[in-house]
């Protein structure tokens, strides 16, 4: 079967771009292919940061003949019915179409349609054009003396060729050659654009890979990454260091080059005075560079480590159950001590061996590092304006003889808006603070130091580091908290508040952090619950739901005890709460219905719902589980349907009407359990109280064997009823047993 190779080649796309585009031009060919009657055994799409390129394999020759039976009216329907079916049809007249006849409807028209098969050569010039035209590029321009006309082309960055042959592996490849304002399909390319600009005939994608490689282009963009990596870590390592990866900056660096050359740059070592993650965040957003450190050098940031201080909370979901662990703390991400080395990509291999690329990007890097350093030194110093902050000091209790605390009164002075509708920063900083004096008392946190971090928490959004690299945003409060004396707590605090903000971010561990992070968090969802700035689908501006389940991990992973509807006061917020919750316990391994058999709407206290959702787990797949939950569910299902019925169901279990020895052990077994249970819960022990109830198992199997529950007797079958309202009540203390699968 016959092969297709696209290409389509431009001026240099933007990297964040290339991948989504590739992966679009692959759905829209192909699916426009399928829609058309082709089919094809499979499609790789490519990408450099001049051309997309597309590899699809066992493409059908020619679509299907097509015959269709369009039925239309009956043969004495009136005029303007009869004419639009004709119509809609393709039909000339009557006499074009067929009469069948039906025995109950009578003689209606049927249209035979016959669409014969087209070339597949056919089909791909018909629907590329559009597919071009149309292509859903974020942003695209218009060029040349063409752009003057409407309906012109537009496109990320000029377009300037187009590669589209097909043909089978064993004979001669054909090309497709459909047009679009003036570019021609054809079967020549174009190599790298300083190594090897000539043109490059190419045939089919195997001839079209290696001949670009020979042409100085790597067309594979994960084995670009590749080289890049590899080649990096080896550089580093011939020069004693380690690089220090990120998988953002390869991603980007290997979009930016077609045939990448590693090399090495330095700076003075008198920059490595500024914090680390200042360096790299300079070094990788203006140079797209990565940095190096000193082997073995990977150190923890300050801050990070794990405290015995924070308390755990059990794990949940132990390895011996069928649901795996809660996810461990991955170890603070950190480069430790920098090196003044810094490894850069370069896009061709330069004669000089890179020196002149080395020099020009060293010059970019002192100069931004030059920057960097100043707004380091300036943070650290006063502000010129300090008898204009003396109402927000007092107002905070900040210390205006310290830098940070100047910043946060200068934050809450200048009113900076935190949102229209609630405010500024300084007034939320307030009502964060008397939150979380609140939250301490539940957490357990030195009532001193939380306030403390609290004030100072959003302080460095007014320093010049935060103002060039926003991500720094706690990263850099922690480090000037340090620098002017705060105690460790507060310092890994006003960091770790903002923690985590995704689901594989460390949650904080100290009991001063966990406080403000859960008061920070619930202010916010809070606040905007109360304007009705709620998520809706996909859309999510204020991040609302990574703050709630924020809220959730910190609560579970950190075994804290938290009322949230007493907190929040509002049940629609703990609703989203256990939506998060569900999400969260579905990814550890939690099934849906077990969890939902545990959930109840007025459910506010996370934890034991998770620690109930473990149990039940652990319970519900053991033997005495499966039987228990077969025994129950057909006496819930028993009494729910004579419910429905309206039967009468007694108040409560008269021992004088228990005949048989089968109720009568039935009774004392339920009794008995929902004790044991009751009491195991009351200790929240959910494990002894899910043992309790598995001592119904045999007593429940052999009343359902021996007794019969609708009996003659009005009074002995309400009895009976009451009977299994018992076991449903006993085993509802833990979990809704009804809403479990199986």
């Amino acid at each position: 079967m016959p092969d297709l190779l696209l290409e389509l080649r431009s001026e240099e796309i933007p990297a964040r771009m290339q991948r989504k585009a590739a992966g679009d031009l692959k759905k829209l060919v192909t699916d426009a292919l399928v829609e058309a009657g082709l089919s094809y055994e499979g499609a790789r799409e490519y990408w450099t940061p001049r051309r997309l390129t597309l590899d699809i394999r066992g493409l059908t020759a020619r679509s299907a003949d097509v015959r269709e039976e369009r039925k239309g009216p009956r043969t004495d329907a009136n005029e303007k019915a009869i004419e639009g079916f004709l119509r809609g049809a393709g039909l000339s007249s009557v006499s074009e179409a067929q009469v069948q006849s039906d025995p109950k409807k009578g003689d209606f028209y049927v249209a035979i349609i016959s669409k014969p098969g087209r070339a597949a050569e056919e089909i791909v010039a018909a629907v590329m054009p559009d597919i071009i035209r149309n292509f859903p590029w974020p942003k695209s321009m218009r060029w040349g003396k063409a752009s003057v006309k409407p309906g012109s082309l537009r496109w990320v960055r000029p377009l300037q060729s187009i590669v589209c042959t097909f043909g089978t592996e064993h004979e001669e490849t054909v090309v497709i050659p459909f047009e679009i304002d003036g570019i021609v399909a054809s079967n020549v390319t174009y190599g790298h654009r300083f190594h090897a600009p000539g043109p490059i005939t190419v045939k089919r994608f195997e001839d079209y890979a290696s001949s670009l490689e020979k042409a100085y282009v790597v067309l594979d963009a994960e084995r670009r990454k590749d080289i890049i990596l590899h080649d990096a870590r080896d550089v580093a390592f011939a020069n004693g260091l380690e690089l220090v990866e990120d998988e953002g900056l390869l991603e980007e660096v290997s979009g930016l080059v077609e045939w990448p050359q590693v090399l090495m740059g330095s700076f003075e070592e008198d920059y490595l005075s500024i914090p680390s993650e200042i360096i790299r965040l300079t070094i990788k957003t203006n140079q797209k560079c990565f940095v190096t450190r000193p082997q073995g050098s990977h150190l923890p940031l300050e801050g990070g480590g794990r405290s015995e201080a924070a308390g755990g909370g059990d794990p949940l979901f132990q390895q011996d159950h069928p649901t795996p662990a809660l996810r461990a703390d991955p170890p603070p991400q950190g480069e430790g001590a920098l090196s003044n080395r810094f490894i850069l990509i370069a896009n061709i291999q330069a004669t000089d061996g890179g020196k002149e690329i080395i020099h020009g990007n060293g010059k970019v890097v002192r100069a931004r590092l030059s920057d960097a350093l100043h707004f380091w030194k300036r943070d650290q110093g006063d502000l010129p304006d300090l008898e204009t902050l003396e109402a927000s000091a007092a107002k905070f209790g900040l210390d205006l003889k310290k830098p940070l605390d100047q910043r946060m009164a200068k934050l809450d002075a200048l009113n900076v808006t935190f949102h229209a509708k609630l405010g500024s920063q300084g007034e939320r900083v307030a009502r964060i603070r008397a939150l979380a004096a609140d939250l301490a008392k539940i957490t357990g946190a030195d009532a001193a130091p939380v306030d403390r971090a609290v004030v100072l928490a959003k302080a460095d959004l007014r320093t010049e580091a935060v103002g060039e690299f926003p991500e720094l945003q706690g990263v850099m409060g922690r480090k000037y908290a340090s620098l002017q004396g705060e105690n460790t707590s507060v310092a890994t605090a006003i960091e770790d508040h903002y923690k985590p903000q995704g689901p594989s971010d460390r949650v904080p561990e100290d009991k001063v952090a966990i406080t403000v992070a859960l008061a920070d968090k619930l202010d916010t969802l809070v606040g905007f619950w109360a304007i009705d700035e709620k998520p809706t689908g996909s859309k999510d501006p204020y991040a609302l739901r990574r703050a709630a389940l924020g809220v959730v991990r910190i609560l579970l992973e950190r075994g804290v005890r938290l009322p949230l509807l007493a907190t929040t006061k509002d049940a629609d917020l703990l609703a989203f709460f256990h939506d998060r919750l569900k999400v969260y316990l579905r990814d550890l391994g939690a099934r849906h219905d077990l969890i939902d058999a545990v959930l109840t709407p007025d459910a506010d206290d996370l934890l034991m719902v998770a620690r109930r959702v473990e149990a039940l787990t652990a319970f519900i797949t053991s033997e005495d589980g499966k039987n228990l939950l077969a025994g129950t569910k057909r006496a819930t299902q028993l009494l729910a349907a004579e419910e429905k019925k309206g039967t009468v169901v007694a108040d409560g279990v008269s021992e004088a009407l228990l005949k048989l020895d089968a109720e009568k052990d039935l009774f004392a077994a339920v009794n008995a359990a929902s004790g044991e249970a009751s009491d195991a819960i009351a200790k929240e022990d959910f494990r002894s109280a899910m043992a309790a109830l598995s001592k119904l198992r045999a007593p429940v199997d052999r009343f359902f064997e021996d007794v019969l529950v609708n009996d003659e007797d009005a009074a002995i079958r309400a009895n009976r009823l009451a009977l299994l309202r018992l076991i449903r009540e006993a085993t509802g203390t833990v979990a809704d047993f009804s809403k479990i699968v199986g």
